[in-house]
């Protein structure tokens, strides 16, 4: 392992304190790359994300729940027209959401994990009358609408991965699945040391 940031107790690169960081630091070893990512900020695009995450995050900082932050994130940015990729198992969150974000005065196109009704047979899983999930086909929809910005409601693992893969707008993620946890992966890393112990 290169990079073990996960295994860090210093936090040296928070800290302002990059001379006291592990050896194996990245931010004191790669300061040629760092330098040169810098300037991949000035795009315009990245420039003004960065900016705007940045302003959002500073703005009563740990007070917003996300959807505002989204909320707020997107009226920075300028989004009119907004993408939200969900799954079928929260209609009713992607329901209220979509209404929060029209109530914001946002275009909302709005495509469900079921779109197309397409077998499963498709992808080589036999025996199930349930249709599968296209996260593809939500992606490629929303490209068709042009959404200047898209949003994932509780898409499964790795059916994210293919939407983030095919979408052309940038994307964020309100909930993730997690049929276990009520959608709170990190339930599960809170718990640990108790009750996950030997079940992960």
């Amino acid at each position: 392992m290169k990079y073990t940031c996960a295994y860090c107790v210093k936090h040296s690169c928070h800290k302002n304190d990059v001379e006291n960081g592990p050896a194996n630091c990245p931010t004191r070893n790669e300061d040629g790359k760092l330098k040169e990512i810098l300037e991949e900020y000035k795009d315009k695009e990245n420039y003004d994300i960065a900016k705007a995450s940045a302003e959002v995050v500073m703005d009563n900082y740990g007070a917003k729940p996300r959807v505002k932050e989204i909320v707020d994130f997107c009226t920075k940015m300028g989004y009119k027209k907004l993408g939200l990729a969900f799954c079928v198992g929260l209609s009713k969150e992607a329901n209220v959401f979509a209404q929060i974000l029209r109530k914001h005065g946002f275009d909302v196109e709005s495509v469900i994990c079921k779109l197309g009704n397409v077998n499963r047979k498709n992808i080589g899983i036999k025996d199930c009358d349930v249709p599968m999930c296209n996260p593809i086909a939500q992606a490629e929809f929303l490209n068709k609408e042009k959404t200047e910005f898209n949003i994932v409601l509780g898409l499964c693992v790795g059916h994210d991965t293919l939407f983030f893969k095919y979408s052309k707008a940038p994307v964020t993620v309100l909930a993730v699945k997690d049929r276990a946890l009520a959608h709170n992966p990190l339930g599960a890393i809170y718990q640990y040391d108790s009750y996950y112990k030997n079940k992960l």
